[in-house]
């Protein structure tokens, strides 16, 4: 499983970056808008860390717009990934990129039929988002299991992005189903590496070496 960091704060992503398994990132409007910074200042910024995938989504809702930003936003860098809204004109959109060899991320997908359709329009990445489902009282990881299920009938390529991650169950969950990518925030990077078994195992290790030292 690839793991990218769900954030726009370029301190978190140099943090995820320093454990040796960042694999990419995801933005949107509403992250970025939390760093008090413009839009292109931030995006660079974080094109310049990261070496792999970045997730930059459109604004617009028409397709005549959301390929003017497209074209925009892939100058800035080879590792741009263009992230559409899953609505008729971001198919669309997303379709006619695909076309031109741009790398797609379609996003806010909260049903098996919209991944299907989303996967014919060539998507590179589709967006399930888990948590907010979970939030509706329904199961979201059971999205991700048809979603698996779809893909792997007809081998479409489009890979599984696991959005909306709020803690650790869900990553683990999602890699045991075989989601291709988690999308996290740092705070769950944090939770996964941690452990009170570990930490208690450490302690002892240590006690152990200063009376071997003595």
């Amino acid at each position: 499983m690839k793991f990218f960091i769900d954030t726009a704060d370029v301190a978190e992503i140099r943090e995820a970056n320093e454990l040796g398994i960042l694999d990419g990132v995801t933005t949107n409007p509403s992250l970025i808008a939390k760093t008090g910074r413009s839009f292109e200042e931030v995006a660079k910024e974080i094109l310049a860390l990261v070496d792999g995938p970045v997730s930059l989504e459109v604004v617009s809702v028409d397709k005549a717009g959301m390929l003017a930003e497209a074209e925009k936003l892939a100058a800035w860098g080879d590792n741009v990934v263009i992230k559409l809204p899953l609505i008729a004109d971001g198919l669309k959109a997303c379709k006619e990129l695909t076309s031109r060899g741009v790398k797609t991320n379609v996003t806010l997908c909260f049903s098996a039929n919209q991944a299907l359709l989303a996967a014919k329009a060539g998507a590179t990445y589709i967006s399930p988002f888990i948590g907010r489902i979970d939030d509706t009282g329904h199961d979201g990881m059971e999205l991700i299991r048809e979603i698996r299920q779809v893909y792997d009938n007809y081998g479409f390529t489009t890979q599984i992005l696991a959005a909306s991650i709020r803690h650790p169950v869900h990553v683990r969950d999602a890699a045991l189903i075989g989601a291709d990518v988690s999308t996290i925030p740092l705070k769950v990077f944090n939770q996964l590496v941690n452990h009170p078994l570990t930490d208690k195992g450490l302690a002892t290790f240590l006690a152990d070496a200063k009376k071997i030292q003595a």
